[in-house]
């Protein structure tokens, strides 16, 4: 996945640019900091490179206990540049441990988005039933038919691992899916279909998807399109993940298709469209060709799922890329570019006559809990501004808790404000007059790298008799959920100082706030 019209004599220039300045900047880099994760804007409990360029997560798969996370990467430059996956695995999915580069560029071209899976059938022939082989599918780009004009740009390729993903190799047949003449044609999903007996591929296509079977994972057969009279078209299709997701309290079952775009986010620039509908192997039938959004904040793009989590578990986990194509490049950190968001577990609920696909942070997030919930109010009637006792706690490595209770009549606008010494803040409130929630930074701190950073986003909601919001506050981003989930909101900010003042309001109408609770999360590089 990379950005639609990028221009690869850009790619030589900033290659030239920063072979010059390479020891200017491991100079600013060892000046930056002395201690490794504790930078400026650093996450302290969000995935994060070392050091580096880090955009899309890629190849997510559990096997023998580890979550693996690959990720679009580029190791010598805090800006995009020729494509490796970086690699890193967990027991936990919130405390990881950096491993060397998984798979680098070779003369078939840059690589780029993609999946893996546990081949435990050894379908492929790379291992064996006992040690079955990890397979990663991924997108070859190539940077010379790019620079020669040429549209075959892109093709599907596979690799194998039979150590527990720690060395990998390139299948000397690739690439295993030439492309179809769309210049942009990438980021391959795979999953196993219990019901054909075969492997299932999705991958994105221009302006729709895809969809490919196999018995092997080298030889794929085309079988249908989806997407080109659906969704959203404002930009390119990039990143989709197919898999069936129960509806809660039900037998039913529907197939989910998520697709990220970028352009064409509900708030500006990349985000992350979502479908539902039936699959059976062959075709993917949408019940609705209209757009759902997985998060409307501005900032989760690229987002995908873990593939053979155990069934036992019952979860379907999804992570984003923290960031946006407006502005991710040029965000002030120095040693490092972008984060994840939190690992989340999707999850399909029926509202009335429709359904919805709700997220929550994954319950292994509890470990990082510093100490027991503290709660700082209960039951007060909030009309106006009201400044929250926060009782000593920091709000910047934080996870906060509220309940509001309506009246009969709603306020104008309720929300919650998070503000520091400088007057920089973020507000995040509800306009009862156009039934949606909306998150300004417009005076969050830094935001001059960027004239596309500053703004509102918007998120229309029909709020019930209460509220409640779940925010998980980082050094630089803030994740919001709404009502357990069914509402997403992911937002990044660049504050001078931290945020020290928590603050509730309601304008016209009093509110109750049935609980407001701080809980501070430990930092997951300090083990």
């Amino acid at each position: 996945m990379n950005q639609k019209y990028f221009n690869y004599q850009l790619i030589i220039l900033v290659l030239f640019v920063w072979s010059c300045f390479s020891c200017s900047n491991q100079t600013t880099k060892n000046a930056e900091n002395t201690k490794p994760y504790t930078e400026k804007f650093r996450p302290q409990y969000h995935f994060s490179p070392d050091s580096a360029w880090m955009n899309d997560p890629n190849g997510m798969v559990y096997f023998e206990g580890e979550y693996h996370l690959f990720y679009q990467f580029y190791p010598d430059s805090n800006v995009w540049g020729p494509m490796h996956w970086g690699h890193a695995i967990s027991t936990d999915l919130v405390h990881w441990q950096h491993l060397p580069v998984a798979l680098s560029p070779d003369s078939l071209g840059f690589i780029f988005s993609g999946s893996a899976v546990v081949d435990r059938n050894n379908t492929s022939g790379f291992g064996s039933k006992e040690n079955p082989p990890l397979i990663a599918i991924f997108t070859y780009h190539n940077p010379e038919i790019v620079e020669a004009g040429g549209v075959e740009v892109e093709s599907q390729a596979i690799a194998y691992s039979l150590d527990k993903g720690r060395s990998w190799t390139k299948y000397e047949g690739n690439p295993v899916i030439p492309n179809d003449g769309n210049r942009d044609f990438r980021d391959p999903n795979v999953i196993w279909n219990e019901e054909i007996q075969k492997w299932n591929l999705v991958l994105s296509a221009s302006d729709h998807v895809q969809i490919y079977s196999s018995e092997n994972l080298k030889e794929w057969k085309h079988e249908s399109d989806f997407g080109i009279d659906a969704g959203t078209h404002d930009g390119v299709w990039e990143c989709p993940d197919l898999f069936p997701l129960q509806i809660e309290g039900t037998d039913e079952m529907k197939w989910v298709l998520i697709v990220n775009i970028n352009p064409g986010g509900p708030n500006g620039g990349s985000g992350t469209q979502y479908f539902l509908g039936e699959f059976n192997g062959h075709e993917y039938t949408a019940d609705s060709k209209e757009t759902n959004w997985v998060d409307w904040g501005r900032d989760n793009y690229a987002g995908v799922t873990w593939s053979d989590v155990p069934k036992e578990d019952g979860r379907r986990i999804f992570l984003g890329w923290m960031s946006n194509w407006d502005y991710a490049a040029v965000v002030p950190t120095k040693r490092w570019r972008s984060a994840m968001t939190l690992p989340r577990s999707l999850s399909l609920i029926k509202k009335k006559d429709s359904y919805v696909l709700k997220s929550t942070p994954v319950k292994e997030i509890d470990l990082l809990t510093d100490e027991s919930t503290s709660v700082i109010t209960e039951n007060i009637e909030v009309l106006g501004e009201k400044k929250l006792d926060l009782k000593g706690r920091a709000l910047n490595q934080s996870r906060i808790s509220l309940e509001f209770e309506m009246e009969e009549t709603l306020p104008q606008s309720f929300g919650v404000v998070f503000e520091n010494d400088l007057g920089e803040r973020v507000i995040l409130s509800y306009l009862s007059s156009t039934g949606q929630f909306q998150f300004n930074r417009t005076k969050s701190g830094d935001m001059s790298f960027s004239d596309k950073f500053s703004g509102v986003s918007f998120a229309p909601y029909k709020i019930g008799s209460t509220v409640t919001l779940d925010i998980f506050v980082d050094a630089a981003s803030s994740e919001i959920f709404v009502d357990g989930g069914e509402l997403v909101m992911t937002e990044i900010f660049f504050s001078t100082q931290p945020f020290s003042t928590l603050k509730v309001f309601a304008d016209k109408q009093a509110l109750t706030l049935r609980r407001a609770e701080v809980t501070a999360i430990r930092s997951i590089w300090n083990k």
